[in-house]
């Protein structure tokens, strides 16, 4: 968010109501002015309205929510399908009575755009100065656009709303459902702000909603997209992360894995504040790895959060507890947090918001299993990569530790591929893969790369058997373990021998 210029008192700020999009509008929308609330039919825009007056009246602020596209009975649906109360809220319904719909009625030496226009504005202005509100919503647009049916004469008529409104210390909320033929960017630039409100369907799951703040006169905001979601409750926004925002003071620390042979491959263990991919084909142990991880960082008191894109939390659990790691027992003590995310459900936007929710609730240490679920899910998104970029250097910079596991397509071979390219912007990688020896399918681990400090440039067997994850000694003796057939240069008695391995814990 950017820096936030002193206001005066013409410029004192109004809480939407909503937290995620008054963090956007840094603070909420300047008040004494009419704003713009565009979106097509489904965004939320009636519901956003009702946050706004909402607020209003815990403020002890007077509302008005004139209606000519929806009738009072269904405006109390909504609110009561939120659990809301709409009392405060005085709601001007201006829908035709029963006899001005009567074909006797329809007939006048007028135009009838021309008596409709001007009784539906006369009883707007009416209301609003026997109430006093000082928070107006005005749904909908499209309704007064029909009535004034000429372009400029529609344009005149919101500039005469505009300076009335102006003149009664009133901030008013003006909702578009964006039907005309043409999109209005005349109306736009009459309005101190735009605020857009957008659906974007997909081939599987639910919609994608996205706002766009388009223009904040004379304010500072936060530009580009946001998602949001419409849930039981209401609107729900989830800022645009900007890591840049977050520079708090932080000293690099070790942190074991719990595993002798696992530290000393790592030149002494992951560091705090760094991002740590592991990847390589599935089922070869990077979800175990990372979960070990995430449990001895529990058992040091440091709370450690798991999103889990592509297991349950069921067969978490039970996958965890085959290899002594009881992570049921580790939640229940408050220091791990298990989260399964539904990639049908979720939109980036809101994935993010959870995970700085995690952070600021004190969790350290981050696992995300896995990056590729979390782009299947997004498949489709804008930015994706940037996202995640921006994500984590954000944790980053919070001093956060974050292990994200990626499955490589293929299990053997030389050329073994990752649907995207993130090692770029990881710390560390640690490199997982399948070999074959003595007619056995057999796993290796290794390091790859390392910013923060020396590791050992050796590849190490990885075992999970007897209830425990066992790394052996650096394989020296093999050749060619990375291509998945290698070539063994020692003797019988060597290759016989196994891997030794210790854990703590």
């Amino acid at each position: 968010m950017h820096a936030v210029i002193p206001l005066t008192t013409e410029q004192q700020r109004l809480s939407t109501g909503v937290a995620g999009l008054d963090d956007v509008l840094a603070g909420g929308l300047p008040s004494h002015h009419l704003y713009l609330i565009e979106g097509d039919p489904g965004t939320g825009k009636t519901t956003l309205g009702l946050h706004f007056l909402r607020e209003g009246v815990r403020h002890g602020e007077k509302g008005l929510y004139v209606t000519l596209s929806e009738s009072k009975r269904e405006l109390l649906g909504v609110a009561a399908s939120h659990g809301w109360s709409l009392d405060g809220i005085t709601i001007h319904e201006m829908a035709p009575h029963t006899e001005e719909v009567q074909p006797e009625a329809q007939y006048t030496v007028f135009h009838p755009a021309e008596v409709e226009l001007a009784d539906t504005v006369a009883s707007v202005l009416a209301v609003v100065g026997e109430v006093q509100a000082t928070r107006v919503v005005f749904d909908s647009l499209s309704e007064l656009r029909m009535l004034a049916r000429d372009p400029l004469r529609y344009r005149r008529q919101i500039l005469a709303l505009k300076r009335f409104f102006s003149g009664r210390s009133c901030t008013v909320l003006l909702l578009d459902d964006r039907t005309a033929d043409h999109h209005d960017l005349q109306l736009q630039s009459i309005a101190h702000g735009v605020i857009m409100m957008l659906n974007e369907d997909r081939e599987y799951g639910v919609k994608r909603r996205r706002l766009e703040v388009r223009k904040l006169r004379g304010s500072r905001f936060r530009e580009g997209y946001h998602d949001y979601t419409i849930e039981t409750g209401g609107v729900a926004v989830f800022p645009r992360l900007v890591a840049s925002e977050h520079h708090p003071e932080m000293e690099h620390e070790c942190i074991s894995s719990g595993i002798d042979e696992l530290d000393k491959l790592l030149g002494g263990g992951i560091h705090t504040g760094t991002s740590n991919l592991l990847m390589g084909p599935a089922g070869c142990g990077k979800s175990s790895i990372a979960t070990r991880y995430a449990m001895a960082a529990a058992a040091r008191g440091t709370k450690a959060a798991i999103f889990t894109f592509d297991e349950t939390l069921g067969t978490l659990i039970h996958r965890s507890q085959g290899l002594g790691m009881d992570v049921a027992k580790a939640m229940k003590s408050g220091n791990m947090s298990v989260s399964q995310v539904d990639p049908a459900e979720m939109s980036a936007g809101e994935f993010v918001h959870r995970v700085r929710a995690a952070v600021d609730k004190g969790f350290r240490l981050i696992v995300i299993d896995s990056l590729n679920g979390f782009f299947y899910a997004m498949n489709g998104e804008r930015a994706v990569m940037l996202q995640i970029h921006e994500l984590l250097a954000y944790l980053d910079q919070m001093g956060v530790t974050t292990l994200l596991t990626m499955a490589q397509h293929g299990f053997v071979g030389a050329f073994m591929n990752a649907p995207v390219d993130v090692s770029y912007v990881a710390d560390s990688v640690l490199l997982f893969r399948y070999f074959e020896a003595q007619g056995a399918v057999k796993q290796a681990i290794s390091v790859v790369k390392k910013r923060t400090g020396r590791h050992e440039r050796s590849i190490r067997e990885l075992s999970f058997h007897e209830g425990r994850i066992q790394v052996g000694e650096p394989l020296t003796r093999f050749e060619g373990v990375l291509t998945g057939v290698p070539k063994y240069m020692g003797g019988a008695g060597e290759l016989a021998a196994g891997a030794k391995s210790s854990q703590k814990g």
